[in-house]
């Protein structure tokens, strides 16, 4: 009797092991570098289906993992999505049975988490948490990951943290405190419409001859940077290479353009198709995201461009739409400095339209990135407290860039009026015919420096992105060589080790342009302690300055010169200073408490 259960226990023993051991296996292979701040993903075995499934797996199957900080308490709900065979970007799969997370922790410590997997009608895009049924496999399952410190240095972001809007005008790096200027390319619109990206989208007969292959930037390809496929990639990992080198921030990019200027552009399996996405395509883009992280670049996703303004569900928050949001946050909301763009040029959504797309960002969307819209209808309608924007991407319609400054400060101040502060950058200065051209048309930049770059700067703007004019070489359509504005990235470059090289808290500064006596001057300040003064054509700078002693000197925004020691230096107060510019081309005054500068 004794023996006979000392075998039933061994037996039950085994069995407990057993189930334990699938718990812990359904429970997900956790890879990525278990530090803060980097991706951390958890892979799933799954039902197996396809791209073309019945019933469509992007809709019948809702992944969702609650994460909980031990500690803290702090918790994120993440959303997942179909990963085909795990290795799509490389195999170009389109079946498998390998389902997906990525999470960006927050904190060190231990990290539980817990799985949801239902299965439905159109559950993945029902925000009831009982929705549709269990769909078995991983649902229910829970696990664990202890994360480390970052280990990240410089540029890369993952040793900032996340890019957050703090209720400032300027969005702010979680980790360091920093606070962000961008400078970079908005244009070509159709950065992703990329012959190394699997799809038929480059022969359906829709505008292929805008298809990219980025040749002139795979010199800039480096080794040990990402390709696919064996060795596809290298062209636009090149361009994202260049602009860093330059010292830019910021990208742009339209992730949906079916019935726009290109048409290339779409996350789906075809160009006719709105509810099926294509894994292999967007497990590539995710490469391209991922090393623009680690290089400090700013991730602009111009969800929609106008003509689609309303291709999703007429504009609505329907089925198409709310799948399509779904996809880009699980799929890239863990990228550390982003915003949603939700849309470019927006002009027939309906204010109810516009409020809901960025409350279902906001809402959705773990890390609750920074969420804009783009010009068409000047959308004073979404300020303050009618919608979840934070900020605006500026578009103004002046070939010699003469509105950014004053269109800048119109939508923060309004923004400031209606009791929310909005991030404004400007996202298409120019106009649409010229925006930037190229160096060759237009060797010193007079008009894109002093009335786009510091135009905006120096009305607290957050910075800027470079349109490429239709009627020029490299357009916004066609350039495949960012070494066309070379000259203009120097200059953008110059403008923003400017402010971080000075310590200038741009972010604490505000305009008041009647300052000095030239009303052409722009005038940036914090009272009592900072005040800079751009001066278009030289002159003479009269300011009061009522109180403390403090240094002044010059920099030079054409060249750099004055970036490591300011030029023609001297010191004043407490009085009224009167110097005067180096020359009459444009110079920048800064002004600061003794001993600050």
């Amino acid at each position: 009797m004794v023996k006979h259960l000392k075998i039933l226990w061994c037996a039950v023993c085994l069995i407990l092991i057993a189930v334990a051991w699938c718990q812990a296996a359904s429970a997900g292979q956790i890879s990525g570098e278990l530090k803060k701040w980097h991706k951390v993903t958890l892979t799933f075995d799954g039902p197996r289906t396809s791209e073309t499934a019945e019933p469509n797996p992007f809709l019948y199957y809702r992944l969702n993992v609650h994460f909980t900080h031990e500690n803290s308490g702090k918790s994120y709900l993440v959303p997942g999505y179909f990963a085909a065979d795990g290795n799509a970007a490389n195999t170009g799969a389109d079946s498998g049975n390998k389902w997906r997370v990525h999470f960006a922790p927050d904190r060190v410590g231990t990290w539980k988490y817990r799985v949801s997997f239902r299965k439905g009608k159109n559950v993945a895009v029902s925000d009831d948490k009982a929705a549709g049924r269990s769909a078995g496999f991983m649902d229910g399952q829970s696990g664990s990951a202890d994360i480390a410190a970052t280990d990240k240095i410089g540029r890369d972001f993952r040793a900032k943290g996340m890019l957050q809007y703090v209720g400032k005008h300027h969005l702010c790096f979680a980790e360091t405190g920093e606070y962000f200027l961008k400078c970079g390319a908005d244009a070509p619109e159709n950065f992703l419409a990329y012959k190394d990206f699997d799809g038929d989208f480059k022969t359906d007969g829709h505008k292929d001859n805008f298809i990219k292959d980025w040749a002139p930037h795979v010199r800039d390809w480096q080794r040990g940077d990402p390709t696919w496929h064996g060795g596809k990639g290298k062209g636009i990992i090149g361009a994202i290479n260049y602009l860093a080198s330059k010292g830019m921030n910021a990208f742009s990019f339209l992730t949906l353009n079916i019935g726009g200027d290109d048409r290339n552009v779409f996350p789906y399996i075809s160009y006719d198709e709105l509810e099926r996405l294509d894994v292999s395509r967007l497990e590539q883009w995710e490469i391209v995201f991922s090393h623009g992280d680690k290089l400090g670049m700013y991730l602009h996703f111009k969800t929609l461009e106008t003509e689609n303004e309303l291709l999703l569900d007429k504009g609505d928050l329907g089925i198409e739409r709310k799948l399509y949001y779904r996809e880009l946050i699980a799929r890239f909301s863990h990228h550390l400095a982003l915003n949603w763009n939700l849309g470019e040029e927006i002009n027939n959504a309906s204010t109810a339209q516009k409020a809901a797309w960025a409350n279902y960002f906001w809402t959705h969307d773990p890390y609750q990135h920074h969420i804009v819209i783009h010009n068409g209808a000047d959308h004073y309608d979404l300020l303050g407290s009618a919608s979840k924007l934070t900020g605006f991407s500026l578009q103004t319609n002046k070939s010699d860039f003469s509105r950014v400054h004053s269109r800048t400060k119109n939508y923060i101040d309004r923004s400031v009026a209606a009791g929310k502060p909005w991030v404004v950058a400007c996202d298409e200065p120019g106009d649409a015919s010229h925006g930037l051209i190229t160096d060759a048309e237009d060797p010193t930049r007079d008009n894109a420096r002093k009335n786009g770059l510091w135009g905006n700067i120096m009305a607290g703007g957050a910075g800027i992105e470079w349109y490429f004019g239709y009627k020029h070489p490299h357009s916004d359509l066609t350039c495949q060589d960012y070494r066309s504005r070379d000259k203009m990235w120097d200059q953008c470059r110059y403008a923003l080790e400017f402010f971080t090289k000075n310590n200038i808290p741009f972010w604490e500064m505000s305009c008041n342009d009647s300052l000095t006596q030239n009303p052409d001057d722009y005038c940036f300040f914090k009272p009592g302690e900072v005040y800079i003064i751009y001066l278009k054509n030289g002159g003479r700078v009269q300011l009061d300055i009522s109180a403390g002693e403090f240094t002044y000197g010059w920099f030079n925004p054409r060249n750099g010169d004055g970036l490591d020691t300011l030029l023609n230096t001297g010191k004043v107060g407490p009085n009224t200073l009167n110097v005067a510019a180096p020359d009459e081309n444009d110079w920048v005054l800064l002004i600061g408490e003794t001993g600050t500068i």
